[in-house]
């Protein structure tokens, strides 16, 4: 690799090491075997190196959650829609904790995002890539609906794994697991049948 590819696998792996807001300049030239002007020369700033390197290792691992989650939903066909939602969920944050500082150093640009366009123009397409492929997964976990997933089913998973995401990276000890989820997931689904039902009989959900 050429001293721009060093300074990007150089950069991502401080990112790792040590998040956003902790790596120097020093670190990332120490990390890739280059020299400080090599970053003037090919990226102008730390800053604008660390937001590119950031970005392509969220989209990256973005991309490799995306594939874990759909080999997991499709793993066992016959379970039930709670089942594979469990499923799913365990494997969703068995991928958080093993990425658990990439995904922090994440977080700690979001309160950066109205000052670096660049950024906050590659978050949105992220979360709007979450969306979609939150969408697939639930078309994946539960074909039986016949019914296309909606924007709306996408943004609301996509909300949850977030959620679950800084509950990880915040109280690990407490955050929830994948059968809590699901156990959720039955609960709700119970008071919507009671809703439901008592619908039906006339009389309003308690």
């Amino acid at each position: 690799m050429g001293h721009r590819d060093d300074l990007l696998a150089g950069a991502k792996r401080c990112l790792v090491e040590k998040g956003y807001a902790r790596t120097t300049a020093r670190d990332i030239v120490a990390a890739s075997g280059t020299n400080l002007a090599s970053i003037g020369y090919h990226y102008g700033s730390k800053e604008a190196l660390l937001n590119k390197a950031l970005i392509e290792a969220v989209v990256e691992s973005g991309d490799e959650l995306g594939r874990a989650v759909a080999a997991e939903a499709d793993a066992d066909p016959g379970a039930d829609p709670v089942s594979r939602f469990q499923a799913v969920w365990t494997r969703i944050i068995e991928e958080f904790s093993d990425r658990h500082e990439l995904w922090a150093a994440s977080l700690e640009i979001f309160g950066q995002v109205d000052r670096v366009p660049e950024v906050r123009r590659a978050y949105a397409d992220a979360i709007q890539e979450g969306r979609e492929g939150m969408a697939a997964m639930f078309r994946r976990m539960s074909p039986e609906t016949g019914a296309e997933p909606s924007q709306a089913v996408g943004s609301f998973l996509q909300a949850l794994a977030t959620g679950v995401m800084v509950q990880w990276l915040v109280d690990p000890e407490r955050a929830p697991t994948g059968p809590e989820l699901a156990e959720a997931f039955r609960t709700l689904l119970a008071w919507q049948q009671g809703g439901a039902a008592a619908e039906a009989a006339g009389s309003p959900p308690e």
